[in-house]
């Protein structure tokens, strides 16, 4: 069975928020700034989550 992850989703002001466990943040060079993308496949009622190297 794959890892699970489950992150609360909160409210803030008039968003609704949620934070990138850190699991997920290991590979990724903390010296560099990213965008989160988060995608959702419709056909498989699935959302996938990557990232994005800003220049």
């Amino acid at each position: 069975m794959p890892p699970e992850f489950k992150r609360k989703l909160y409210k803030r002001g008039s968003s609704f928020e949620t934070t990138i466990p850190m699991p997920l943040l290991f590979a990724l060079d903390k010296s560099k700034k990213y965008n989160v993308v988060f995608s959702f496949d419709a056909d498989a009622n699935k959302w996938y989550i990557k990232f994005e190297e800003l220049k």
